[in-house]
């Protein structure tokens, strides 16, 4: 898709539409990553997954991302004549579910978002909409711990967005009438994945919003992907420089990856208006 602004990839389940659609977002590291999308609209998905810098003529960083982008994608696939509205769906991990909150709450046409361990404040850079400013939350280096491996582990690096200035990095979800799912990992050592996402439900309930649903998956690192995938332990991080543990143990991570796959797709046939169903393979 090069569609004005907008650069991504669209799936199409085979057969009849309008199908329900969905955008996926991944966090950083930024490109134009198909994989999951692909395997989504197998399920009877329209699935854009959409690049948001680092990708094409994007920008290179994420010190600034105006949601101004995200709403043109979306604004594109809805106008798709294969996908069926009223609203989207919007999947993000990380950085993604960071963006898909702010997307949820900014902006009018997400019907329903699943949240991947993802940060509930504005991290590594500022997100504008229109006039306003969320800035990125406080970094402090002190508190990076190294394994016996040498291997860093940034769980505590983030500033707590409940004291002083970094107040102002909480992305406002209070706003939204989204429906949401969260899927956390527990031994998440990214960030503090649980943390956001049950001050988000407080913060949404406080405002007489809907509950959301939050799984918590025991030992299950920050890379919750599709089922069979291999568990990353650790990995180079863009944005830190360095390698990075993500947290993780392989039997209880494979077995969160396979539930949350299934949870993810129950959520968006409910929530988008859909049947449950796979489509046949061919092979």
């Amino acid at each position: 898709v090069r569609e004005g602004r907008v650069r991504a990839t669209l799936f199409l389940p085979p057969g009849l539409g309008p199908f329900s659609g969905i955008m996926d977002l991944f966090g950083v590291g930024g490109g134009l990553l198909e994989y999951r999308a692909s395997l989504l609209a197998g399920k009877g998905f329209a699935v854009m997954a959409l690049a948001y810098y680092n990708y094409d003529d994007l920008p290179q960083d994420i010190k600034i991302l105006h949601l101004e982008y995200f709403e043109e994608a979306m604004n594109y696939l809805l106008q798709h004549p294969q996908v069926k509205g009223p609203g989207v769906g919007v999947l993000g991990i990380s950085k993604g579910g960071e963006l898909g909150l702010a997307m949820a709450s900014f902006l009018k046409g997400i019907t329903a978002a699943v949240i991947i361990n993802g940060p509930m404040v504005s991290v590594g850079g500022t997100i504008c909409h229109k006039n306003e400013i969320i800035p990125p939350v406080g970094i402090n280096s002190k508190r990076v711990k190294m394994t016996k491996d040498g291997i860093m582990d940034i769980v505590d690096a983030l500033n707590s967005p409940l004291e002083g200035p970094d107040q102002k990095s909480f992305i406002p979800v209070e706003r939204s009438d989204t429906t949401f799912l969260f899927l956390v990992g527990l031994d998440d050592h990214n960030w503090k994945s649980e943390f956001y996402a049950n001050e988000a439900s407080k913060r949404l309930q406080a405002h007489g919003k809907k509950k959301p649903q939050i799984i918590c998956y025991p030992e299950t690192g920050h890379y919750i992907e599709p089922p069979y995938f291999p568990l990353c332990r650790a990995s180079l991080h863009t944005l830190v420089g360095s390698p990075v543990i993500w947290g993780g143990e392989p039997r209880a991570h494979a077995m969160a990856q396979v539930d949350a796959w299934k949870q993810l797709q129950s959520f968006f046939h409910k929530h988008l208006g859909d049947k449950e169903g796979t489509i046949p393979a061919k092979l």
